[in-house]
């Protein structure tokens, strides 16, 4: 066994101390066909309303729609890659599906500091998926972060 110890504090986000109320961080995706068919593909839904368009054009929808989760997992990504960033622990969320997103709009999620819990190194985060200027995601989401060693 070598001696050397790899440190990973290089790849940490930021630490519960660096974040305040009000802190926000977003990211963009634009549906495609190929996102709609690998996430039907990992995530087992294969419901028709995502990739029959003839059913899909039967439904209240009036065309197919990317899974909500597939909208919902840029949530994710923001967490583990922008704020709080590499580190942190997704502890819950709540999601409020609002609107339909459908192949080549383009899907942006915010997350924003809402609470710091510091007793427990927790914080609170607003959730946020937007089409444009039309919320198809709202919620909320609660994370674990680290601390300064």
């Amino acid at each position: 066994m070598s001696d050397n110890t790899r440190n990973f504090d290089e790849l940490y986000g930021y630490r519960f101390e660096d974040l305040s109320v009000g802190q926000s961080a977003s990211m963009s995706r634009t549906v495609t066909e190929a996102d709609i068919l690998l996430f039907a593909g990992v995530s087992g839904d294969t419901n028709p309303v995502h990739l029959d368009e003839e059913f899909a054009s039967s439904t209240m929808f009036g065309g197919r729609i990317a899974h909500g989760m597939l909208s919902a997992g840029l949530i994710s990504a923001v967490f583990g890659t922008r704020l709080p960033g590499p580190g942190c622990i997704y502890l819950s969320q709540n999601l409020k599906f609002k609107a339909p997103v459908k192949i080549g709009q383009t899907v942006v999620a915010r997350v924003t500091v809402k609470e710091l819990k510091a007793e427990k190194r927790r914080a609170v985060f607003s959730t946020v998926c937007t089409c444009g200027d039309t919320v198809v995601i709202d919620g909320e989401a609660e994370l674990l972060i680290p601390a300064r060693n």
